[in-house]
This record gives structure tokens, C-alpha cells and sequence, in this order.
């Protein structure tokens, strides 16, 4: 065999025995949000119109812009029965990300049906980031919904255990419904805070109606890419 082809093929065994270099980043964040039986089509378009319109927010723009790499990757699953993967990893490193971000988040038809398994999401949430091509320095789940039941899947807290032995921080944001006493009043607040959050500094920031819904995902979005505690859950909690 000629030299030259040997060298060839030495060349491409080598390059294809080294893995690619994944992408260094502030922080990895999954968006996990309820989509379950219990959201209907307006209210789950209104929960993504709220990650959209935060994450975009000049102030969210400003806090990525102040993180060690000026940048952070996101992804939004919706979880049920099922999980899908509404929009893929975006590096956001400002606003023609955030945007871009936002309308493919708007954009996408409804693929989560059916009761909740809040397990299987949080394990859903841990696979995107071990799968992924990226480094975060954090890694953070954001899971939001407006019950604790987990009606299929592996329990809570075995799905919760895995992801924080990995070295991921669970925080919550609990959708209160003012007219059922059974979640009004910090009753599923308490849940979430006892079953869900873990992790270093992990919290819960609560939306108490509809109208303060996309302030308290701005402010949780703040609270995780800044990277500061939030103090106690007293004050994590109050709403916007």
C-alpha cells in the first residue's frame, strides 16, 4: 500500500477515535413543563407565552450576558403520560437567541398527553442533559405543574434521587389554582418543596394566578442563571 494512502487512513481512524468537543457553557437548563390532563390547550399555550415573553425579558438577557461564558443552553420538555421535547438545546447569548428560542416554543403543536408521571419527567429532564453536547458548568431542571400525583412511571423520589446523585438541582414552580383549597394556601407549595426541589440552593418561586404566572417564571429564570441564592423559601415563595 502507497505511503500517502496509509497516512490517509491512520488520519481518519484518528479523527473518528476522538470525540467531538462539547460546548462549554454557563449553565444547562430544562424547562420541564406540565402538560398533563389537568392543562388544557389555552392554559398550556399561556405557560409557554410565559417561558417566551421571560426569556426574552431584557433583565433575564442582562443576567446571561453576566455569567462566566455570556451564555447559557435551554431546553423546553413538556411532561404527562409521556415526554416530548418541545424545542431542542439553544445556546442563549442574547436577544436573536432569545427569540429564536421563543417562537419555536410557540410554534410547536401540543405532544404530551395524559396523566402525570412526574418521575419519568424528572428522569426525562436528567437523559437531556447526559445525552447532550454540551458542558454546563450547572445543570439545573426547572419542573413546573399544578399537582404532586404521579399516576405511572418510577416513583418521585427514586426519579429525584437519580438526578441528585448526578449533581443536578432541582427547583419548582408550583401552579396554584385560587380556586381549590386543596392547592391554595402553600398546600402544594409543601409538596413540591418536600418531594420535588434538591440540589445546591434549590427553591420554590410560586404562580399564584394566571396573571402572575410569567413574572414568577422571569423571576425563577433570574434566581437559576445568576446562579445566587435565593434566601429562604419564605421569601423564594411570595409571588410576583
Amino acid at each position: 500500500m502507497p505511503v500517502r494512502s496509509l497516512v490517509l487512513i491512520v488520519a481518519f481512524v484518528t479523527c473518528l477515535s476522538i470525540p467531538a468537543q462539547a460546548q462549554d457553557t454557563d449553565l444547562e437548563l430544562v424547562l420541564l413543563a406540565d402538560a398533563s390532563g389537568s392543562i388544557s390547550h389555552e392554559e398550556l399555550q399561556f405557560q409557554r407565552e410565559g417561558y417566551a415573553a421571560a426569556i426574552t425579558d431584557p433583565e433575564v438577557l442582562a443576567v446571561i450576558a453576566g455569567t462566566a461564558y455570556g451564555h447559557i443552553a435551554v431546553t423546553y420538555v413538556e411532561w404527562a403520560a409521556n415526554q416530548a421535547q418541545v424545542v431542542d438545546w439553544t445556546l442563549i447569548d442574547g436577544p436573536e437567541a432569545a427569540q429564536g428560542f421563543a417562537a419555536a416554543l410557540l410554534d410547536e403543536p401540543r405532544l404530551a398527553f395524559g396523566r402525570n408521571a412526574i418521575g419519568a419527567a424528572l428522569l426525562e429532564g436528567l437523559r437531556q442533559m447526559e445525552e447532550n453536547d454540551i458542558e454546563g458548568w450547572r445543570r439545573v431542571i426547572d419542573f413546573s405543574g399544578d399537582s404532586a400525583n404521579n399516576w405511572a412511571g418510577p416513583p418521585i423520589a427514586e426519579a429525584r434521587a437519580k438526578v441528585l446523585e448526578a449533581g443536578v438541582t432541582i427547583n419548582a414552580l408550583p401552579i396554584l389554582s385560587p380556586d381549590d383549597p386543596g392547592r391554595a394556601h402553600g398546600g402544594l407549595e409543601a409538596l413540591y418543596e418536600e418531594q420535588i426541589i434538591g440540589g445546591i440552593g434549590a427553591f420554590v418561586v410560586t404562580a399564584a394566578t394566571r396573571g402572575s404566572f410569567a413574572e414568577a417564571v422571569k423571576k425563577k429564570l433570574i434566581l437559576e442563571i445568576s446562579g445566587l441564592p435565593p434566601g429562604n423559601f419564605a421569601v423564594a415563595r411570595q409571588t410576583p
